[in-house]
């Protein structure tokens, strides 16, 4: 294929203006993920939406169920978006599933916001939703997959956390739509801020209609004139810079013999990609089991319910709690790269478990209006933690801590993992809550504290350090048989020729890390997964 290819798209851009270009693609998909996040706390209790759908209507625990299953049908989608991406992301690429997933979107919205109540309404509502989900699914998995391969190791965390900031932006737009629009005495009320997440995916679209494909994946799928095209405009021409980076990334992806596939994340060895894999999704299900979304999908509906605030005075304080989340985000862009994923990891956990349990207390005191408005300071303080820490850290860590042959396979486990969670959390929630005022604080401040060893004795520190150098962190660990943890901190930063002597060193290249996945694969046997298409492992 010609240099003509789609896939080498840049608008005519390079060097700076080129990735600025790709972050402002970025954060518009991740902007259209948080703006879905905050759509529904305003509106599954909005009086137009309740009369539309009188099934949601009320607080008894048929209403609160039915409540439940509306709001977590979209987690659903967006799982069985990222599972797609799991299995055939690299057989596509990241650019196509990206601009699929627009299309997507655009359609489940469509479907959302034409339903009428005496016609089977809240059944083409949830058909809707669950296609907006499939589509938000494919981004989540595939983005910071691509964002991350397209960036300096210096900036990688700085950009993919941009995109992860971006998410509380769109939760504060989709808060405060809700709250203008209740005003609204038609079904204009719900109608528009659902049709609202059209505005986004078309400007994604558009967006990542002009960029170009994923120079890494290009090189894997052996396009590597292509992906020389790619590197030479993000590099402005710099052909030794661009020479270097070809020899690096093409050593990290011929480190094996063949493309590997899903079954080949069971495996360890040198290259440690089950333990990497668990590691990059135990990001994602802490980040939901520690209270994040029951907090942001159902804010309004907690300051009405376990703060007894009238709907209009729940809106407003809804409205508030998306601006400090929104706000809160700004200190991860100066601490990010500055102390790390780990540290930021740590801080988020402690800071989240006090702030629940500074809820579970107010609320299991007796009500009393200093009692609520505690319970209230804790919910603020919660989120404020995480928007700083635990929102962006699990979109970053993954796609960095998974080596390149299994990147999109361990970063759609991850994704998956997010969404499933999501929903187990979205759906239970307003029944916890119904059923006791204070206990669903009181589990998610354990989780959080519960969270604290695992990340202090097994996350490493990837801050600053190229995708190839974390192989070697890891490869270290299980031939020194010391923690990752203390390998990484141990380890200076590596130059590209550094890198590929330790990679030499370690026997990561064929004859050695792959002869370790050949003996793990044998043992593993008939236990593993789908294995890839032989038709798929020759096309690599």
């Amino acid at each position: 294929m010609g240099l003509s290819s789609t896939k080498t798209n840049t608008m005519g851009l390079s060097g700076t203006k080129l990735r600025f270009m790709i972050a402002a693609v970025s954060i518009t998909g991740f902007s259209l993920f948080g703006y879905d996040q905050g759509l529904m706390s305003g509106i599954i209790t909005g009086t137009e939406f309740n009369n539309e759908f009188p099934a949601t209507k009320g607080d008894d625990r048929h209403a609160t169920v039915v409540q439940g299953a509306v709001v977590s049908c979209y987690e659903i989608g967006c799982f069985f978006g990222a599972l797609f991406a799991l299995f055939q992301g690299d057989r596509h690429g990241r650019r196509p599933l990206v601009l699929a997933a627009a299309i997507i979107m655009v359609i489940g919205t469509i479907i959302s916001v034409t339903p009428f109540g005496p016609h089977w309404g809240l059944g083409q509502f949830v058909v809707g939703r669950v296609l907006t989900g499939i589509g938000n699914g494919l981004n989540t998995a595939t983005i910071p997959v691509w964002q991350s391969e397209m960036s300096k190791a210096k900036n990688r965390g700085l950009l993919v956390n941009l995109e992860g900031s971006i998410i509380a932006v769109g939760t504060f737009v989709a808060y405060w739509i809700d709250f203008g629009f209740s005003y609204v005495n038609n079904s204009s009320q719900w109608r528009f801020p659902v049709a609202f997440q059209i505005v986004f995916a078309v400007l994604l679209f558009a967006g990542m209609l002009g960029m170009p494909e994923s120079p890494r994946w290009l090189i894997a799928q052996g396009r590597t004139e292509e992906a020389r095209a790619v590197l030479t405009a993000l590099e402005d021409n710099d052909n030794a810079l661009v020479d270097a980076e070809l020899s690096t990334i093409h050593d990290a992806i011929h480190r094996m013999p063949k493309q590997l596939g899903f079954r080949d994340l069971l495996t360890n060895g040198k290259t440690q990609h089950f333990r990497r894999m668990l590691l990059g999704a135990s990001t994602q299900f802490m980040q939901q089991f520690t209270g994040c979304n029951a907090a942001i999908y159902y804010s309004t509906v907690l300051f009405s319910t376990s703060l007894h605030q009238s709907r209009r005075l729940s809106l407003v304080l809804g409205g508030v709690f998306a601006t400090v989340y929104a706000l809160s985000t700004i200190p991860s862009f100066f601490l990010i790269e500055r102390i790390g994923r780990r540290k930021l990891f740590l801080i988020g956990a402690t800071g989240q478990g006090i702030a629940f349990l500074i809820t579970f207390a107010c609320l299991a005191a007796p009500e009393t209006e200093n009692n609520a408005k505690g319970a209230a300071v804790g919910l603020y303080l919660f989120i404020f933690f995480f928007a700083f820490t635990v929102l962006q850290g699990p979109w970053i860590y993954p796609p960095e801590i998974n080596p390149m042959r299994t990147r999109t396979a361990a970063a759609g486990v991850s994704t998956c993992t997010n969404w499933i969670s999501n929903f187990a959390v979205v759906m239970f929630t307003p029944i916890f809550i119904g059923q006791t005022r204070w206990g669903a604080y009181l589990f998610f401040a354990l989780m959080n504290f519960i969270w604290i060893p695992i990340i202090y004795f097994f996350y490493p520190e990837t801050a600053g350090r190229a995708l190839e150098e974390i192989d070697i962190i890891f490869a270290k660990a299980h031939v020194e048989g010391t923690p990752a943890y203390r390998v990484a901190a141990s380890l200076p930063k590596l130059s590209p020729a550094e890198i590929q002597a330790e990679s030499e060193k370690l026997g990561l290249f064929e004859g050695g890390a792959s002869d370790d996945v050949a003996k793990e694969k044998a043992s593993a046997g008939n236990s593993s997964s789908t294995p890839s298409s032989p038709s798929e492992e020759e096309s690599h």
